[in-house]
C-alpha cells in the first residue's frame, strides 16, 4: 500500500458519521492518517446522533467530509473527479462502513437494504477497479452466519449450535433476515473482485458493536434511556437470550489492522463473552443506580438466539484481542448517555 512522505494513509471512509465509521475516523487521524469521509445522512435512525459525531470530527484538520449516497453511481463518479479529489494524495483504501443496519427494520424496507448493502458496495468495488485503489475493507456482520441451531442437522457436527463459538469457516448460506442476506451478496461481491481483479480485501463481521453515541435502535442505548427516564424496558423474548456485546473502540483497532495487506480474508470482531440481555440490565441498574421496570415482548422471528464470536483469526492474523470489558464498556457508555442527556433523552429510538 502506498503512502506519502510522512507515513500517512488517505483513506476513503464511507459512512463516516455512523457508530463505528466515526469512530474509525478519529482512531485514524489520531495515527496521523488523511481522512476523507462521506456519508448520506439518511433519517434511518434519528440524525442528531449522526450530527454530534460528524461534529467531532470536523473540528480536525485532516478530516475532509461530503455528503454523498454510495448507491448514486454518477455523484460517486463526479465527487471522485473534483479537483480538490483528483490533485491530493490517491487514495490507499476504500473503508465501506456505509451500511442499512438493523434485523428488524430490514424486513419492513428490504429494498433499501439490498440498495445499500449490494448495489452501494458494488459502485465502490468498481471505484476501486476503475482507480487503481489496492486496498478494500468491508463492513459486515454475525448476523451472516443466521440462526446456527441445527438440532436436526447433522451435517455440520454434533458441536454446531446456537451457544457455541461462530467461526469464519462455518457455512452462512441461511440467513434469516433481509440485512443478514444482503450482506452476505455484499461479501461475495468483494470475493469477486479480489479474484479477478487482485483487489486486496478484508471483511470484518462485526458482533454487536456498542458504546458512547451508540445507534439507538440497539439494545444498550435503549435499556440506558429506558432506566434512566424510568420508562418500560422492553426486552422481546425470555431476556436469557445471549449477546457477544463488543466495544465500539475495540472493533474501530480491528478495522485499522486490517488496513495490511491480507488478499482476502473474512475476520470476527467480537468480544468472546456472550453475556444473556437480563445480565445486561442488572449491571445497568447497578451501574445507574436505578432499578429496570421490565416489559416483556413475545421474541421476533428475525432475532437469533445467541452469538458468540471466536476471535482465533483475528488474534492471528492481525495479533488483534477485544480489550474493553463489558462492565466498562456499559460505564463509559451510560457516562455518555448522562453528559449528553439534555437532548439524548428525545431521540428517537424507532
Amino acid at each position: 500500500m502506498s503512502s506519502n512522505s510522512r507515513g500517512t494513509l488517505n483513506i476513503l471512509l464511507t459512512g463516516s458519521a455512523g457508530f463505528i465509521g466515526a469512530r474509525v475516523a478519529e482512531n485514524l487521524l489520531r495515527n496521523g492518517h488523511r481522512v476523507v469521509g462521506i456519508d448520506n445522512l439518511n433519517h434511518a435512525y434519528d440524525v442528531r446522533l449522526k450530527d454530534w459525531r460528524l461534529a467531532q470530527l470536523q473540528e480536525r484538520r485532516d478530516f475532509f467530509f461530503y455528503t454523498l449516497d454510495i448507491t448514486d453511481t454518477q455523484s460517486l463518479r463526479d465527487f471522485i473527479d473534483l479537483p480538490i479529489i483528483k490533485t491530493s494524495q490517491p487514495f490507499d483504501a476504500v473503508i465501506n462502513l456505509a451500511a442499512r443496519a438493523g434485523v428488524r427494520q430490514s424486513m419492513e424496507t428490504p429494498e433499501l437494504f439490498y440498495d445499500t448493502n449490494v448495489m452501494g458496495t458494488l459502485n465502490l468495488l468498481e471505484l476501486c477497479r476503475e482507480r487503481g485503489i489496492k486496498k478494500f475493507i468491508l463492513s459486515s456482520t454475525s448476523s451472516v452466519y443466521g440462526a446456527l441451531d441445527h438440532a436436526n442437522d447433522n451435517s455440520l457436527g454434533a458441536d454446531v449450535g446456537p451457544f457455541k463459538q461462530l467461526s469464519e469457516d462455518l457455512p452462512t448460506d441461511r440467513p434469516i433476515s433481509p440485512y443478514a442476506a444482503s450482506k452476505k451478496a455484499a461479501e461475495g461481491l468483494c470475493y469477486t473482485y479480489q479474484h479477478l481483479y487482485g483487489l486486496d480485501v478484508t471483511v470484518f463481521r462485526f458482533f454487536t458493536v456498542y458504546g458512547a453515541a451508540g445507534r439507538p435502535d440497539m439494545s444498550i442505548f435503549r435499556f440506558i434511556r429506558w432506566i434512566d427516564e424510568g420508562d418500560p424496558v422492553v426486552v422481546y423474548g425470555d431476556g436469557t437470550q445471549s449477546r457477544d456485546f463488543t466495544y465500539v473502540e475495540d472493533v474501530a483497532r480491528g478495522v485499522l489492522a486490517g488496513l495490511k495487506p491480507l488478499g482476502f480474508e473474512t475476520i470476527n470482531l467480537g468480544s468472546d463473552r456472550p453475556v444473556p440481555l437480563i445480565t445486561v440490565i442488572t449491571l445497568l441498574e447497578q451501574i445507574m443506580d436505578k432499578s429496570a421496570n421490565i416489559e416483556y415482548q413475545p421474541a421476533h422471528p428475525a432475532d437469533i438466539r445467541a452469538t458468540w464470536a471466536d476471535v482465533s483469526k483475528a488474534k492471528k492474523v492481525l495479533d488483534w484481542a477485544p480489550e474493553m470489558p463489558l462492565e466498562e464498556g456499559l460505564e463509559q457508555s451510560v457516562k455518555w448517555y448522562r453528559d449528553n442527556r439534555d437532548w439524548a433523552q428525545a431521540v428517537n429510538l424507532w
